[in-house]
């Protein structure tokens, strides 16, 4: 009896594009540490804090994929074949996005690119930059005596939708999120006021948004334009998010001593005050 032999077909991988979350390494859902914990490959991007890279198991390949203003280690095409690439070698692949991956992190990009591929994936979101950001600085992001509605926008507009969108943004309620605006804060405030947007409308600027470097700045649009007059640029140590509107009036100083993770100190502390207090 003649046995035919065929080729061994490939084993393809899987591929999940996960949101890391704003910062906070204790602000990664469980279903995103699972997979980093299970993961062959990860590729993470620039917003993936040294926090949660510490988290990533010794027996994976972390690949660094860039995505800093204006310093990209890969374009998002070579990203999609890297991310092919290591799947097609039958590993378990997670692409990890700081945010969510759904909130101007290119993700449509690359699950049209596993589609064509025929590589499995799948989403797991993650907490966005604007809910982190707003919740660690004490903002509400609604409000109803003043924002029914929340705008998240990309600072980055194709040039023929500018104008549109500025006049959109200047007249309606919402509070406006912008991200990746730290450049273009000066012209954001600018544009703003040029197309209706009252000056005195507070703004809020949040760098290195839920870490314990995050620093909260309060102004106005009028304040952040008058600076840009006059030539005294305001400068940003590290990523911002940006957020404008009546909301920022409504801000409130947290504790943020409750957000960190118990040490020893404190534990032994609590209970020697539960000791003395029984």
């Amino acid at each position: 009896m003649q046995i035919t032999s065929f080729p061994a077909q490939p084993c393809i991988g899987a591929v999940y594009l996960v949101g890391a979350g704003p910062g906070d390494a204790e602000l990664l859902t469980l279903k995103a540490y699972r997979l980093i914990q299970q993961a062959d490959v990860i590729l993470y991007d620039y917003l993936v804090s040294e926090d949660i890279r510490a988290l990533f198991p010794a027996t994976s390949e972390a690949v660094y994929v860039g995505k800093k203003c204006g310093a990209h280690s890969m374009n998002q095409a070579q990203i999609c074949e890297c991310i092919s690439h290591h799947a097609l070698q039958g590993k378990q692949v997670v692409r990890l996005k700081g945010g969510d991956p759904s909130v101007f992190a290119r993700v449509a990009e690359e699950i049209a690119h596993l589609t064509e591929l025929n590589i499995p994936f799948a989403i797991v979101p993650g907490i966005t930059a604007a809910s982190g950001c707003a919740a660690y600085s004490g903002i509400p992001l609604t409000h109803r005596d003043c924002a029914h509605g929340v705008r998240f926008v990309t600072a980055h507009f194709k040039h023929e939708d500018m104008q549109a969108q500025w006049t959109e943004l200047a007249q309606g309620q919402d509070t406006i999120v912008f991200y990746m605006g730290s450049t273009r804060l000066h012209d954001i405030a600018a544009q703003l006021i040029e197309h209706g947007k009252a000056p005195s409308t507070p703004i809020a600027i949040i760098e290195q948004g839920t870490s314990a470097q995050q620093k909260t700045h309060i102004h106005t649009l009028a304040g952040i334009a008058a600076l840009n007059e006059a030539n005294n640029h305001y400068t940003l140590t590290g990523p911002a998010l940006i957020i404008i509107g009546e909301v920022v009036n409504y801000r409130t100083i947290i504790d943020t001593a409750l957000l960190q993770a118990p040490t020893q100190a404190s534990i032994r502390k609590a209970q020697q005050r539960q000791y003395m207090s029984a």
